[in-house]
């Protein structure tokens, strides 16, 4: 670090208002029957991610509980650190943002002509940062910092001048902003894909639709029209179904359908006819209600391969990369793909590339995708329908996210759901001619997702080897 630069404590770069430095409340002023629908959210360590933005679900509190629990409050550029659970990771208040911070957590407001908080923040997701944060953890049960509030006031770093400070933090604000871009981008893609597999699956949009026109009276090509018009989003299932007259409604169908097709090549237009086809025109009753003709009530243990996970022997785990990736839960999940923290040289199960991951304990439902060949510890699931197509796995999986927030114990590190339970719950049975049509379809968004991703994993190394070296001065930055 050049001569410009000086050794502080964090102590010495917070601002001058009452509670800079704070914990969270203590957890008999914050019980979970405070939380209310709506309101102030509150971060706890689950929200905390790898990037600056908070994610997961949120609790939240009432205003006026809010102003009662005064320094634990969080606002724009405020910084966050677990002292007990995830510690040594870190996250930063958005712009605009309030919040109220769990008791797990403690944190800093930087006074602005010392430090720029982003600066800040990366330097406590460097090395040197997080060694810092580290130092006086305790493993022993649950991780955590002992004195939290001393150990963060007494950590020191060599700090340069702000010029420098905002130029660090404008370099690697900008590989963070690339990859929310990403995160966005698949996140709308996501949106999509699911809506896909509620319209067939959940709501049986197609069928409805083909239902509604046989009623009327309609001929085997209206009937399939009106599906096809679904499928394609050229008309809305409402619309339909709110119609009596057929000759309108075919007319109506038919117009939206052709100035659709008219965007697609014949091809598509093909095989849009044939997924059509696929979708039966009437519905029989069920145990859940009713589904469409020739599908069926089925199971999780009936329909897909089920792999629990097994914790190898904690002295096989390396972050050397010897072995194969080891995942053990929602901690190592990104938005999609795990990142792999730790390795295994003696796995004990395997998830497959492709495979659906599912947390079964602490806490229940979170859910991604394995990039890779990997192996899976105890808080883990790994899921493949007996077709083998990834996807409708994956978005079969996510439609059960409802019930298993049941087994989460309202979060606590107690929610477990057992193998015997997941193989019981009850799936809808569609033909396989439809689990195909449905990943053909997803074909090209999913590969648009897995490339934007792929973007995003490369952009995180990059800043991951920038990050020490900026921060340390290694890398040396122009004048103005």
């Amino acid at each position: 670090m050049s001569s410009d630069s000086q050794i502080v404590t964090i102590d010495e770069l917070k601002s001058d208002q009452n509670g800079a430095i704070a914990v969270g409340p203590f957890g008999s002023r914050m019980k979970s029957d405070c939380y209310v629908a709506t309101g102030i959210p509150v971060i706890r360590g689950k929200n905390i991610t790898d990037g600056p933005k908070f994610e997961g679900e949120f609790v939240y509190i009432t205003e006026s509980k809010a102003k009662e629990l005064g320094s634990s409050n969080v606002f724009e550029n405020d910084l966050i650190f677990p002292h007990r659970g995830s510690i040594g990771e870190v996250g930063i208040v958005p712009k605009s943002g309030r919040f109220v911070i769990s008791s797990s957590l403690m944190k800093i407001s930087c006074d602005n002509n010392k430090v720029h908080p982003k600066f800040l923040y990366y330097f406590f997701k460097s090395n040197i940062g997080k060694h810092e944060l580290l130092k006086n953890a305790s493993q022993v049960g649950t991780p955590g910092i002992a004195r939290p509030l001393y150990s963060l006031k007494n950590i020191s770093l060599q700090l340069p001048n702000l010029i420098k400070q905002n130029k660090i933090a404008k370099i690697l604000t900008s590989f963070d902003d690339k990859i929310e871009l990403n995160r966005k981008l698949n996140q709308n893609l996501e949106q999509i894909t699911q809506a896909i597999f509620k319209s067939w699956f959940v709501d049986f949009e197609p069928v409805k639709a083909k239902e509604h026109i046989r009623k009327l009276g309609g001929d085997s090509n209206q009937i399939e029209r009106a599906a096809q018009a679904v499928i394609a989003g050229a008309v809305n299932l409402e619309n339909i179904i709110s119609n009596s007259n057929l000759a309108n409604l075919h007319k109506t169908i038919k117009t939206k359908l052709e100035t659709k097709s008219g965007c697609q090549t014949k091809e598509q237009q093909s095989k849009l006819a044939d997924t059509a086809k696929h979708f039966p025109d009437k519905f029989v009753e069920s145990e859940l209600g009713l589904v469409p003709e020739g599908w069926k009530i089925s199971t999780v243990g009936d329909e897909f391969v089920l792999i629990m996970g097994q914790s190898p022997p904690g002295n096989t785990y390396n972050e050397n990369k010897v072995g194969i990736p080891f995942f053990q839960g929602r901690r190592d999940f990104g938005w999609r793909y795990p990142t792999a923290r730790v390795y295994c040289s003696k796995p004990k199960k395997f998830a497959s590339i492709g495979d659906t991951l599912l947390s079964v304990r602490a806490p229940v439902g979170d859910i991604n995708i394995a990039a890779s060949n990997c192996c899976i510890g105890r808080g883990l699931a790994a899921i493949r329908h007996k077709s083998n197509c990834e996807m409708f796995t994956y978005h079969s999986i996510m439609n059960l996210k409802r019930q298993f927030k049941n087994f989460d114990s309202e979060g606590t590190v107690f929610g477990s759901i057992s193998q015997k339970t997941l193989k019981t719950l009850k799936v809808v049975k569609p033909s396989i001619s439809m689990v195909k049509n449905f990943t053909a379809r997803l074909i090209s968004s999913e590969k648009q997702i897995h490339n934007l991703e792929k973007q995003s994993h490369s952009l995180k190394k990059i800043r991951t080897i920038l990050l020490p070296k900026l921060i340390s001065g290694e890398i040396t930055l122009e004048k103005d």
